[in-house]
């Protein structure tokens, strides 16, 4: 059983490239190398073909935006081929679960009716870029990202340049300063920006890099103040670039740009960027701004007079779920989807209500709820009655009392403990006991399964992951979760990793937040903000409070079953998304490269000049780890394949070049991506193909020969 996960996409792009999906004759046509941005006809939609699933696989819908349509499709084939259930994640895709993996096929075929697809929701590839939900419509932000994100979102997807990455790579667009996209935990992040230049507007984006979450969170560098809009794509290219070739492939845990920024240093890293320039596709890509249109908003029509049957839970939902949008007359509305999930009858009962009442331009926001547009305010009180016949106008939206959660053990292999029977029980905690708290964004909660950060519990000004912990007399395991304190936005591309604080036993989860939310409203001075009554008392006071609840003595029979479970608990980790799976054996690396250099010879008939040359320099590198296997020797990094393949194959003579490996290799840093060269540099490669494959059959017939007896 597999899970999966899809997201929505618009293609363009040379006819027959094996990239795109059928060609759009809309689409302007280049003469010059490299690719252009696909830019759709109005209203044209098109479906980027399905790739391979993956083990927790997203659906990806780019910056989270769905359609009705789309939202209906998914109802229907979650119903068919899943468990009835869309779960909305933080990278704002919406994963299937549970799917057979004989039946995959025509589910992506089915997917491809509504412009939907799994491509690159996994892998080491570009993940699903996410963008603020508001995007568009945030009364602070300078401009809208929709477009920047949508655009670098199809630049990317099949692009040869990500394909193979040491592992996954993830871009956020922020709204606004506020970056409620959290720039500082990306690999890239952007936060709009605007400068005026002789008189003029000029749109550009600050720039943070190489941060990330997981067992070791790096908060992301400043690359730019102020990058241009046309070198965005161009300058993440580079980056991407840099990252395929010296990133770690054997450790995945240290596979991140986060590492590799740190093992090289931020300045070296950039003058790897800077130096990849000369071989990018295009230098400067202007993005078309009307690349996503600002919806259409419902007609207004006659507004009839609802009677609310519950008025003291509408003006709460009114105060936290619903704002102002910068088109003055229109209204948000945030819609809390408890752990992200929708059941596919819920999700039926939602797109009437949304065609009636808002836009066709629904969005999955980073804490795993929806966000709904252009509501007219007097549409709000029948909005709400009908949200909340079908549960889905429950107040608090991002709230304390909004936590978010990764699916933990119910579907990831790589879950220690639960997290979300647990969260389920916080927030029932909260509603019964702490019921003002749905008023409080200041404070969030956030839950992960393991130390992966699914749930993006470190940045959480409380956060929890699960782990587990032995009975000191017995040995018996305990489900566990890592209790973490002081993490946060803090805005404009800065943020605080939060403190890992104690471990205490799962069923004592609730009892943490009772001992801080009531030593808070005790001890925190007036208008103090959690973070900073957290940086006043210091990390061990907390730890102190909180460590009657980590003792492990006084262990009752209940502690031993975790949240949502009727058995006592085991670890058993598995291989999950994280984790990954490589094989890596010789014939598979050559059959690798055969099928890359086919892709090269394709590119170059099409005249993509600089995908045909990327084809043609990941076949060097995979033929010459394929020989460097047959030797026994391992290599970590594209770079690290490079200087091996020299000094053991090369400069030993046991295999014939009429130069060094490297300098062969490296041309491609060398020269313009122009047809000349893409065709030299493919003969090159063709015949580099050839000599290892004639040594392989030599060394396959001299073993045959050794054994035959």
């Amino acid at each position: 059983m597999e899970s999966f996960s899809y997201r929505t996409g618009e293609s363009g792009g040379p006819e027959g490239h094996p990239r795109f999906g059928k060609e759009d004759q809309n689409v302007p046509r280049r003469t010059d190398p490299g690719r252009e941005v696909p830019q759709p006809a109005a209203g044209a939609r098109h479906l980027w073909p399905a790739a391979a699933g993956c083990a927790d696989g997203p659906h990806q819908t780019a910056f989270g935006r769905v359609t009705v349509k789309q939202l209906l499709r998914l109802a229907d084939l979650t119903d068919e081929y899943a468990t009835g259930n869309l779960h909305l994640t933080t990278r704002q895709d919406i994963q299937f679960h549970f799917v057979s993996l004989d039946r995959t096929p025509e589910l992506w075929t089915l997917l491809e009716q509504d412009e939907l697809t799994i491509r690159e929701a996994c892998g080491n590839t570009v993940r699903n870029i996410t963008a603020s939900a508001t995007a568009g419509i945030d009364p602070a932000e300078p401009f809208d990202v929709s477009p920047y994100a949508d655009s670098t979102f199809r630049y990317f997807l099949r692009n040869p340049v990500c394909q193979d990455l040491g592992r996954k790579f993830k871009i956020s667009f922020s709204s606004s300063d506020q970056d409620t996209a959290f720039a500082f935990i990306h690999d890239l992040g952007f936060i709009p920006k605007v400068k005026v230049v002789d008189g003029q507007e000029v749109r550009g984006f600050k720039v943070m890099l190489a941060g990330g979450l997981g067992a070791q969170p790096y908060l992301a560098h400043l690359a730019y103040e102020f990058l241009p809009e046309d070198q965005l794509i161009p300058f993440t290219e580079s980056v991407l670039r840099v990252f395929d070739r010296y990133g770690e492939r054997n450790r995945r845990h240290k596979a991140r740009l986060k590492f590799l920024l740190e093992e090289a240093g931020f300045e070296e890293f950039m003058r790897l960027v800077e130096a990849e320039r000369i071989a990018i596709k295009v230098k400067q890509v202007d993005i078309n701004r009307e690349a996503v249109p600002e919806p259409a908003a419902p007609p207004p029509g006659p507004v009839t007079e609802v009677a609310v049957t519950d008025e003291k839970k509408y003006q709460a939902w009114r105060k936290t779920n619903v704002f102002e949008q910068k088109q003055k007359g229109f209204y948000a509305v945030r819609v809390k989807v408890q752990l992200g999930d929708l059941s596919s009858a819920t999700a039926r009962l939602l797109a009437p209500v949304v065609e009636k009442y808002a836009a066709d331009d629904m969005r999955v926001t980073i804490n795993q709820g929806l966000l709904l547009k252009y509501v007219h305010p007097g549409y709000l009180p029948a909005l709400f009655e009908e949200l909340d016949r079908t549960g889905l106008a429950e107040p608090g939206f991002d709230s304390t009392a909004d936590i978010t959660a990764c699916p933990g053990t119910d579907t990831c292999n790589l879950g220690i403990s639960n997290s979300t029977a647990i969260s389920v029980e916080l927030e029932r905690v909260m509603n019964e006991e702490y019921p003002d708290l749905i008023y409080n964004t200041d404070i969030k909660i956030k839950i992960s399964g393991c130390i992966n950060a699914c749930g993006q519990h470190g940045l959480a000004q409380i956060g929890f992951h699960g782990s587990s912990s032995k009975a000191k007399k017995t040995g018996a395991v305990v489900p566990a979760l890592q209790v973490m304190l002081g993490g946060g936005r803090l805005g404009d591309g800065e943020g605080r990793i939060a403190d890992k604080i104690i471990k205490i036993p799962s069923r004592r989860g609730p009892e943490v937040l009772r001992y801080l939310f009531n030593d808070y409203e005790r001890h925190a001075q007036d208008g103090e903000y959690f973070n900073n009554y957290y940086d006043r008392q210091g990390k061990d006071y907390f730890y102190q409070m909180l460590k009657p609840l980590a003792n492990l003595e006084n262990l009752t029979p209940m502690d031993f079953i975790d949240w949502g479970q009727s058995d006592s608990f085991h670890t058993a980790i598995g291989v999950g998304e994280c984790a990954g799976v490589q094989i890596d054996l010789i014939a598979t690396l050559l059959f690798e490269s055969e099928e890359k250099i086919s892709w090269a010879r394709e590119t170059y008939a099409n005249g993509a000049w600089a995908d045909s040359i990327y084809h043609s320099y990941s076949t060097f590198v995979s033929t010459a780890k394929a020989w460097l296997l047959t030797q026994e020797i391992n290599c970590n990094t594209q770079h690290g394949i490079i200087s091996d393949f020299d000094k053991h194959a090369v400069q030993t003579g046991l295999v014939p070049l009429p130069g060094d490996f490297k300098t062969l290799v490296m041309q491609i840093n060398a020269n313009e991506p122009g047809e000349a060269f893409a065709r030299k540099y493919l003969d090159e490669a063709t015949d580099f193909l050839k000599t290892i494959f004639s040594i392989r059959l030599k060394q396959q017939a001299q073993y045959a020969e050794a054994h035959s007896s």
